[in-house]
């Protein structure tokens, strides 16, 4: 019997796989098809990811460095409100292979992975779980005192373990151009109903575009008319669910969620890649797989470290959705060098931050 059945090997499931392989626990994890495949999030990332990842990863998976940010009330054309730092604010990674590189750390500590396992059932029992899978050789069931879920926004084990759902479902959608584009800004157009759109340079990977919009909207007519008001064609167009807004709760009797499977995510931008391996690491530091009880020490750590975020992050999302002329003079009046951390709204209220915002007035 393993100690921890891991469903999903994305980032949140890897990271946790590895710390508790490394913990000395018996880990199993199960990924539907190939890791890293369909990709249907982005690349673009806080520098805090190579904190997470094993040695020598950015030398692989760097594809561009980025110093700010210009805001759009409306399309291209439209004014710009530059947001930016004089030292490197983030990056843009190979998302697929970011995937691959948390995986392979994991079987390096120890962890069994086991692609084409598509989870149907999960059942809970008093001292532990079955986990089923259709494989390539047809239904195994495995054995294990908790199941752990990462498998992402439409979750299959928080659907099994009868887990609430999360606040809000967005549509996200992503596509390429092979262009190759060397700046060192993304753009950020206010233009999705209460979201945004997006144009990310990868350097000689070529040009990320992305849209997330809720629903109700047909984000893929949006995504099109997005990119052609850049006169591009993208290329590898992908879609997929962005969860916001935990649920009251996201453990059960013996087993919980970690990650987009979580909803935890950040409101304001629905990128959830840091804070779900944040939330991986509190769950090994806290849940021992014999004692369900320990369940509790995990939603206290993670919303502990996180709490405050998500619900600032709610907050600034709320500005999307503000009159275009109030649009306009806040990001007038904001614009300029910032002391902001792209993960963590609490640093608007920064030392850093504010004596930028004093320097301008002055």
């Amino acid at each position: 019997m393993y100690d921890f059945v891991v469903v999903g090997a994305g980032p949140a499931g890897s990271r946790f796989a590895r710390r508790a392989a490394d913990a000395g626990h018996d880990v199993l994890v199960l990924e539907r098809g190939q890791v890293g495949t369909p990709l249907a999030c982005s690349g673009h990332v806080s520098t805090d990811i190579w904190k997470f990842t094993p040695e020598g990863a950015r030398d692989d998976l760097l594809q561009n460095e980025v110093y700010g940010a210009r805001f759009h009330i409306d399309g291209p054309r439209s004014p710009e409100h530059p947001f930016y730092k004089d030292e490197v604010i983030s990056n843009v990674i190979d998302r697929v292979g970011l995937d691959r590189t948390l995986a392979r750390a994991a079987e390096d500590a120890g962890a069994d992975l086991r692609e084409g396992h598509s989870v149907s059932d999960v059942d809970e029992h008093g001292e532990y779980v079955d986990v089923t899978a259709n494989t390539p050789d047809g239904t195994e069931t495995f054995r294990g005192k908790m199941v752990v879920g990462c498998d992402g926004p439409v979750s299959r084990v928080r659907r099994e373990l009868h887990l609430p759902e999360p606040g809000e479902k967005l549509q996200g959608v992503l596509g390429f151009t092979t262009d190759t584009h060397n700046g060192n800004f993304v753009d950020v157009h206010l233009t999705a109903p209460r979201f945004f759109a997006w144009r990310i340079p990868r350097g000689t990977a070529g040009v990320e575009y992305g849209l997330a919009a809720p629903p109700g909207e047909n984000a893929r007519e949006l995504f099109d008319r997005f990119t052609a008001d850049y006169g591009v064609e993208t290329e590898n167009f992908c879609a997929g669910m962005i969860p916001i807004g935990p649920a009251r709760s996201v453990t059960a009797h013996r087993g919980f969620l970690i990650g987009d499977a979580a909803a935890q995510t950040k409101p304001f931008t629905g990128g959830g890649i840091l804070y779900g391996m944040t939330a991986a690491d509190h769950a090994v530091e806290t849940v021992d797989p014999d004692d369900p009880a320990t369940l509790a020490d995990y939603e206290r750590a993670w919303r502990g470290e996180l709490k405050n975020e998500i619900r600032l992050g709610h907050w600034v999302r709320r500005a999307y959705s503000l009159p275009k002329p109030v649009q306009k003079v806040g990001l007038t009046a904001m614009e300029g060098e910032i002391g902001v951390h792209m993960d963590k709204p609490t640093s608007f209220f920064s030392t850093d931050h504010l004596r930028k915002l004093l320097s301008r007035s002055s």
